[in-house]
């Protein structure tokens, strides 16, 4: 489909602002210069105060980012690396971002993880019939095509699984109904658990969704086999069903379950990250990167993972761009591909640009959804944030200054640490890393499911992410001195390769 008639399909889904809306976002946009705190002569805060607020101004009247968003969530829908739809996605972005006229637009070419999840199937067997709802995880064997029928070893926990030893796990499915206790350490179990639960003998393990509240709802993700026990199927289960199970067992009843699933690995395939830049005025050769992860799972839109991010992403630099800003350095934008189940396209990225990575001046990611955004967490390759290392201090205090011309919209908080997968590679190498944070009150209640779609994410919330992305983009690109200068990467991060 040609981008101009893409584009006319999108107006026909914007529809024109409420009187309400634009009083409310004419609002927002005064709050921006009344709140600003006074500045000292010569600061950041004083000398991008103006742009600042055209670029929020815009941003938050802008109907294109959303448009964008719901054409590629509405229309493409879920983009599982190796996809068509995937590929899909990376030729409409593509062909938009050359159609707006951007300095360079341009694909570099990804070899991609390609699995399928097939049809897939769970029910309890006995003491009663019941049906369970699964998601196989990422990367996940399938089951022989007869399916597997196996008594299940319920457990809260990895030291449960060791104390019950072999004999009680062999030839069972596992079954994790374990606790939340937050996503990072909930998720060990949908990462680790089929090669732990291998180890001692089991056939298949089905797993508690890594989240703290479900509707009946199943949260795929990926998984890791460890390369000393066998690879078994593994699929997420809901909250509900895990806590029936471990309730089931703990009255003194044994389940039997029955599982099938058609998932597989094929050949990796071919994809690509997009990009595109506004080259700097001066000093082209610095660059400040941003961008998202363009593939999804195969349930839901990918609308809050991570759609939200690239677009908003994409059209931060389309604001940039259509208020004749240009930055003393160059300004990219990255959508980047399978994030989701290998994180290829981060670690090409950071591949392609090999000892140029001293010319990275920052690198910006939005992975955590759209949610009502807080501000930018800061993290700095080698260094704990509350160190009080002097060249984390200085980066910060400049980073507080910029987020103060956010401080109109209520997203201008600077937190330490942050960074982001995608942009991993280039932190590890030395670059300035932040990850643009939210209140995160939802997302993992979405997060890898069906339920991820647009209808999640308010319009409003998503405009001030671009608004936020923009004005952090350009101010790191266009201020005098770089945030952190090039000789620091040497004594903080390793030799580049």
């Amino acid at each position: 489909m040609s981008p101009h008639k893409q584009g006319i399909e999108m107006s026909i889904l914007s529809g024109e602002p409420t009187v309400r809306k634009v009083l409310f976002l004419l609002s927002c946009l005064l709050l921006t210069f009344d709140t600003l705190p006074a500045a000292t002569e010569g600061n950041l805060t004083t000398a991008y105060r103006q742009d600042a607020g055209k670029i929020i101004g815009a941003a938050l009247v802008d109907q294109e980012g959303w448009d964008k968003l719901t054409y590629l969530t509405t229309v493409i829908g879920h983009r599982l690396s190796g996809s068509a739809q995937l590929e899909e996605a990376i030729a409409w972005a593509t062909a938009t971002m050359q159609a707006e006229g951007f300095d360079a637009v341009w694909n570099q070419d990804v070899e991609v993880t390609h699995w399928v999840r097939g049809q897939e199937r769970a029910q309890v067997v006995a003491p009663i019939r019941r049906e369970l709802a699964i998601l196989s995880l990422g990367r996940s064997v399938g089951t022989p095509p007869e399916g597997i029928r196996a008594a299940a070893v319920v457990v809260g926990s990895f030291e449960e699984l060791e104390a019950l030893g072999r004999e009680a796990v062999e030839g069972k499915i596992v079954v994790y109904a374990v606790p939340w206790e937050g996503y990072g350490k909930t998720v060990r179990y949908r990462s680790d658990g089929a090669s732990r639960a291998a180890a001692l003998g089991a056939v298949a393990v089905l797993v508690r969704s890594a989240t703290g509240r479900s509707i009946a709802s199943p949260h795929t993700g990926a998984l890791r086999y460890s390369e000393d026990a066998p690879q078994i199927p593994a699929a997420a289960i809901t909250v509900e069903d895990a806590e029936w199970m471990r309730r089931m067992v703990t009255l003194g009843n044994e389940l039997t379950l029955e599982l099938g699933m058609e998932a597989m690995t094929l050949p990796d395939a071919k994809s690509a990250n997009v990009m595109a830049e506004i080259r700097g005025s001066q000093t082209p050769g610095e660059i400040v990167v941003m961008g998202g992860h363009f593939d999804s799972w195969d349930v839901g839109q990918g609308a809050h993972d991570d759609g939200a991010g690239c677009i908003a992403a994409w059209q931060a630099l389309r604001i940039i761009q259509r208020l004749g800003l240009r930055p003393r350095r160059t300004l990219r934008v990255v959508l980047w591909t399978n994030e989701e189940n290998g994180l290829a396209g981060g670690t090409a990225y950071r591949e392609w640009v090999g000892n140029g990575i001293e010319n990275h001046v920052a690198a910006i990611e939005m992975d955590g959804g759209a949610e009502r955004p807080l501000g930018f967490g800061f993290g700095l390759s080698g260094v704990e944030p509350d160190s009080g290392e002097p060249i984390y201090e200085a980066a910060l205090k400049n980073l507080q200054a910029i987020g103060s011309l956010l401080d109109g919209i209520e997203a201008g908080e600077i937190f330490r640490g942050g960074g982001g997968a995608d942009i991993g590679p280039l932190v590890e190498g030395g670059v300035p890393g932040l990850g643009l944070r939210t209140v995160g009150e939802h997302y993992f209640d979405w997060h890898h499911t069906e339920a991820d779609t647009l209808d999640k994410i308010d319009p409003q919330d998503f405009r001030k992410a671009v608004a936020m992305l923009a004005v952090m983009g350009y101010v790191l690109a266009d201020m005098p001195d770089r945030l952190v200068s090039p000789d620091s990467y040497k004594t903080l991060a390793p030799a580049s390769p």
